[in-house]
């Protein structure tokens, strides 16, 4: 058998059968010629545990001569007396997942299934509408931290906002933005956690990005005024007819007991209690309730109580607040924009804000941990202590401004004492 050289090469002729002719100089390193005339360089090798593999190193063209061939088979060659093993490397590159199979196996997974109803169908239009476009196509195990902070920057720019179609309203907008953005990230960073714990993956990309947690804002409504500006304009809103009752209402029942958004929206009678003046929401239907086993229990105060009695009556399985058209469930994100602003409340408070302002107004108000976390619905004690915290920092706040004009007082005294001069001795004493 000669030394495959260029010349060499270009003299072996097809048969009626493929064939291999072996290097002289480099052992395992050959030419595979199949009847067409195709030419193929190869390297056989062994594995560490003793099984024989041949690995393809590429056809012979302009791109790919035999000296280059021979290179990269003396560069595999030593891999493998490192122990390395092309071919099943090569195996598992082609066998890897790319995003888009990552995506598609956690959304069929058991662990997605087991997340809040409320939470199922956002995480998806999240996953669909933004993560796949800009990641679908990448190999899951080669992704980055800043392949997943450029896409939280293209969300958060609107490069991934479309018009797209849906079952129950035919057209939505998908807007992206960075709210958007940062819960993209965390549905990812929960695809790669489930991923690495299956076995699949080793490595999440997103786990080091950091992302926004609703938690941690302190924009809420902070007093009566507000609270009256706001549920006057929700008012107003609707007599106008400019949103329906069913949103009206949604909104002051999320107002009044710190629902979630969620929770209001997709609401179904046969959760509501008006007896025992409660919701009682399942296990499966509440964000906490799938890692928890639990339901959570929504006490209704008396105007909370007469929001549910005037809706239209339903089936055990109809939504409370009753959407326009189509299945559901009640859509509040763009009425609530339009209240906020005519409200003129802060820019950066949304639904959720109203939630916080629950929170944060039983934590001033005395509120334990224990009381915040039953009433909010919390898993972690973490979650209910920035309410507490915001209370401190609110009270303490508070005693400043209380203690402002007596301070100015003390001040000013202070001065008049720096310039009132001591009395004379008496020279007669």
């Amino acid at each position: 058998m000669p030394k495959l050289t260029k010349t060499s090469v270009e003299a072996e002729k097809p048969t009626d059968k493929e064939r291999f002719v072996w290097d002289t100089e480099l052992k395992g390193f050959g030419l595979k010629v199949f009847p067409t005339g195709a030419k193929s360089f190869v390297l056989q090798y062994r594995t560490p545990e003793g099984r024989t593999r041949r690995y393809t190193i590429g056809r012979l063209s302009d791109s790919l001569t035999t000296d280059q061939a021979r290179k990269v088979a003396k560069g595999l060659l030593a891999d493998v007396t490192r122990g390395g093993d092309p071919q099943g490397a090569a195996k598992a590159r082609r066998e890897a997942w790319t995003v888009e199979q990552l995506l598609d196996a956690y959304l069929a997974s058991p662990a997605f299934a087991d997340k809040a109803e409320s939470t199922r169908p956002i995480d998806i239009g999240r996953i669909n509408h933004h993560l796949r476009p800009l990641l679908g196509s990448r190999f899951a195990d080669q992704v980055t931290s800043d392949d997943v902070k450029r896409a939280r920057t293209a969300i958060t720019v609107g490069k991934t906002a479309a018009l797209v179609k849906t079952k129950s309203r035919g057209l939505a907008r998908v807007t992206g933005g960075a709210g958007t953005a940062d819960k993209a990230v965390l549905a990812l960073r929960a695809a790669y956690t489930w991923a690495i714990d299956q076995g699949h993956l080793t490595e999440n990309p997103a786990a080091r990005v950091k992302v926004a947690q609703s938690g941690e804002r302190d924009v809420i409504i902070d007093d009566a005024e507000v609270y009256a500006r706001l549920f006057g304009t929700v008012e107003k809103m609707e007599n106008e007819k400019r949103i329906r009752p069913a949103v009206a209402d949604a909104i002051r029942l999320i107002a009044l007991t710190g629902a979630r958004r969620g929770e209001a929206s997709r609401l179904i009678w046969a959760w509501v209690d008006m007896k025992a003046r409660q919701i009682v929401l399942p296990p499966k239907s509440h964000k906490t309730g799938h890692k928890t086993g639990k339901a959570r229990i929504i006490a209704l105060p008396a105007a909370a109580l007469e929001i549910i009695a005037r809706q239209p009556a339903g089936e055990p399985e109809d939504y409370v607040f009753k959407p326009a058209k189509g299945r559901g469930p009640l859509a509040l994100a763009k009425p609530w924009e339009k209240v906020r602003q005519e409200a003129e409340l802060p820019q950066n408070i949304g639904l959720h804000g109203l939630r916080h302002s629950v929170g944060s107004h039983m934590a001033m108000n005395g509120a334990s941990l224990n009381e915040i976390m039953e009433i909010l619905g919390h898993r972690q004690a973490s979650t209910s202590m920035r309410y507490i915290h915001f209370a401190e920092k609110a009270r303490s706040t508070l005693g400043e401004r209380a203690a402002s004009v007596a301070v100015a007082g003390l001040k000013g005294s202070t001065d008049k004492a720096d310039v009132i001069p001591l009395p004379k001795k008496d020279s007669a004493a």
